[in-house]
């Protein structure tokens, strides 16, 4: 079964407090995107990346530098991740599944992205989750209100889709309250389907993200 990949490098270095976007920042050596990149090279030979049109030749200059020789297709970002996201499955198969990870995400497991291959192999969709170990207050005007915290999960990338189906779901008009891959698919009328993700796979943000990346690649 054909697996693509789509990896999506559009954030900035703003909360970084940097001038060089967040995907592009030294992680133990090269950029966080390499390393994310890395990550599923045993897994597809299909993997489209996602950059705004202004950094892709920082991209290609970095390659050169580390001497980072997985291929990877190029693809123009969009304004917003949606478009981002339709640009690149517009360059897909509609064979097969396929899996959408953010560019930041460099600690991902092999685990969990093999746990989401298998699960939509089996049930069109996976979406890898945590359990919330803290506990959550609702607000609700100028008050709050604990909720009961077993219902809800904290979710991570990689999303994993039926390939046609995906790409069916993206056709759809841009909505803001699209968070994710999985509420455009579940906005089309499609179920969603949970799986365990990792704690390590953290999306890096801020600068005590780089530093707890660094600390779990130690």
């Amino acid at each position: 079964m054909r697996t693509q990949i789509i990896i999506v490098a559009g954030g900035s270095g703003k909360r970084m407090k940097s001038d060089i976007p967040k995907q592009f920042l030294s992680l133990k050596g090269k950029p966080i995107l390499m390393h994310t990149i890395e990550q599923f090279t045993t897994f597809s030979s299909d993997i489209f990346l996602v950059l705004p049109k202004k950094d892709i030749s920082i991209w290609q200059e970095l390659v050169k530098n580390h001497r980072f020789n997985t291929p990877v297709n190029i693809i123009n970002g969009g304004g917003e991740r949606f478009f981002s996201v339709q640009n690149a499955l517009n360059q897909c198969s509609k064979e097969g599944i396929i899996l959408i990870h953010d560019g930041v995400r460099p600690l991902v497991s092999k685990e969990t992205i093999q746990n989401v291959i298998d699960h939509t192999l089996k049930y069109s969709s996976a979406i890898p989750v945590l359990d919330i170990q803290e506990s959550v207050r609702m607000i609700v005007k100028r008050e709050s209100m604990p909720v009961d915290r077993n219902k809800y999960k904290l979710v991570q990338t990689p999303q994993g889709f039926s390939a046609n189906l995906i790409i069916e779901s993206y056709q759809e008009d841009y909505n803001f309250k699209f968070t994710d891959d999985a509420s455009v698919f579940e906005n089309a009328g499609y179920s969603i389907s949970l799986v365990g993700g990792n704690k390590e796979n953290i999306k890096i943000t801020s600068p005590e993200d780089l530093q707890l990346a660094e600390f779990l690649l130690s």
